[in-house]
């Protein structure tokens, strides 16, 4: 491959991982044409871009962008397919649900993720990457634990017809 292929192929990657804040990096090899095909309906409606790279590009793409990619370096070898993704857990999701219990697909299997700002290594991670929770979710529980209280009293205030009576007697219950 010439050297200007190479860096337009870097360039697209690195577009590619400004363009998404997750990405997983998983081996497929072994699966058939149908399986493959397979997979990718599933990634495209899930809203993941699954890229077959080459390691080297992958990692000049990331070294260019500043990304201090040392904890996943282990995980670049034999083949590997990215998943691009801007909710974190989605990937592990389709992962777990493509593979199910492994005995018609055994892959993909996780190599290595970078999801909600942290590194994950190795397919045992992937339990672990299911119940990571967005940013987004973990706000809205934070705003559903502190409204709680609120909507007890309101709750407790509308109940008694809003006299003072029904509200001494709605707490008293309580």
């Amino acid at each position: 491959m010439k050297k200007e292929d190479k860096s337009v192929i870097i360039s697209q990657i690195e577009a590619t991982i400004k363009a998404y804040s997750h990405y997983y990096l998983t081996e497929a090899q072994g699966l058939n044409a149908e399986q493959v095909s397979s997979l990718r309906r599933k990634c495209a409606a899930a809203d993941i871009k699954m890229l077959v790279v080459k390691n080297t590009l992958f990692e000049k793409a990331l070294a260019n962008l500043g990304v201090d990619y040392k904890p996943i370096k282990s995980a670049l070898t034999q083949n590997t397919s990215v998943l691009f993704s801007n909710v974190g857990n989605a990937p592990a999701k389709l992962i777990k649900d493509f593979v199910g219990n492994g005995k018609v697909v055994s892959k993909p299997v996780l190599k290595a993720a970078y999801v909600e700002e942290c590194f994950y290594l190795g397919a045992d991670q992937l339990d672990a990457l299911v119940a990571v929770k967005s940013k987004n979710e973990l706000i809205g529980d934070i705003v559903g634990l502190l409204q709680s209280p609120v909507k007890n009293v309101l709750s407790a205030l509308q109940s008694g017809g809003c006299t003072i009576h029904g509200v001494l007697k709605t707490l008293s219950e309580r």
